[in-house]
């Protein structure tokens, strides 16, 4: 599967990552999602890259878009992730107590209700406290929640817009999730705000804070709670929240050592860049037996959820 990404170039404001060209490739190992050993790398021109790492978070400065890569797509239920804990930190099935974790079904609705995913080069440090919600954050990069009509693939990255954010509490944790629409969705000149998500979307947000809410019930855990009573922040607040993350990350890739995986391929002044030679035994042993390009996966015409106003 060979993904495009616009605006893979360093950007103003952006840390030190080298040129890139336009295209990696998803590398699928250990069979598909559902296998104990699935795994989905990202490679380009025989070395492997982080998505987490070496994919820039912005994708234009100028209009404020950025790169997001889907780890779930909309209305399935296997809880799927950038592994920050593995070389060059690929898509994996996430498991407790050995079992693999698949989000349940809340009535009434159908796994995740937006194509999920993370913000590359963000990092949301367990270590400092939020001044924002008074909680430290999840140590993970930032949880994007894409809305638009298309279901997103994988592993698929894509340019989008940032409409708000929701500050979740989970314990002692924040957990901001970001809502973002496809730059390339049909209704995205339409959509800038969360406010102009509520008049195309009718009720999505509301949707969103109780599927957050609830989504942990069934396993036998207490509702979640919210930071700001649930309420959207809006864009300018959520690209400030970026900002910190993104600053948080700069100064977690930088340090010599970490309990997170920080290979990357293209980040200068980290200590943890490889150099061409490093990079292609890398590749050679993560890709050398028994992987294979992702197969690609054709975009769901009647996809798209239909808003009806009240």
């Amino acid at each position: 599967m060979m993904h495009s990404l616009r605006g893979l170039g360093p950007m103003r404001g952006l840390f030190g990552v080298r040129r890139y060209t336009a295209k990696v490739q998803a590398m699928q190992v250990g069979g598909p999602v559902g296998a104990p050993a699935h795994r989905l790398y990202f490679a380009r021109n025989g070395s492997p890259v982080s998505p987490w790492h070496d994919i820039p978070l912005v994708a234009n400065s100028s209009t404020n878009e950025y790169n997001m890569v889907v780890e779930i797509p909309r209305w399935t239920n296997a809880k799927l992730e950038i592994n920050t804990r593995a070389p060059f930190n690929p898509i994996t099935h996430d498991t407790k107590k050995g079992q693999l974790r698949y989000v349940a079904n809340v009535f009434p609705y159908k796994g995740y209700i937006w194509n999920y995913g993370a913000l590359p080069q963000t990092y949301e440090d367990p270590r400092e406290v939020d001044s924002r919600t008074q909680r430290v954050g999840d140590g993970d990069p930032i949880d994007v929640l894409e809305v638009g009509s298309r279901v997103c693939a994988e592993g698929s990255v894509h340019r989008v817009k940032v409409l708000g954010a929701l500050a979740l509490i989970d314990g002692t944790e924040t957990d901001w999730k970001v809502l973002a629409i496809r730059s390339d969705d049909p209704q995205s000149s339409k959509i800038n705000t969360v406010g102009d998500l509520e008049v195309h979307m009718p009720g999505l947000v509301a949707a969103t804070v109780d599927w957050f809410t609830k989504y942990k019930v069934p396993d036998g855990k207490p509702p979640n709670t919210w930071a700001f009573g649930g309420v959207p922040k809006d864009n300018v607040y959520a690209r400030d929240v970026i900002g910190t993350a993104h600053a948080s990350w700069k100064k977690l890739v930088q340090a010599p050592h970490s309990d997170l995986a920080l290979s990357n391929a293209s980040v200068d002044r980290s200590p943890h860049c490889m150099g061409r030679e490093d990079a292609g035994d890398a590749y050679n042993a993560l890709f050398g037996r028994g992987s294979v390009p992702a197969a690609e996966q054709a975009e769901d015409a009647n996809a798209e959820w239909h808003y009806i106003s009240r």
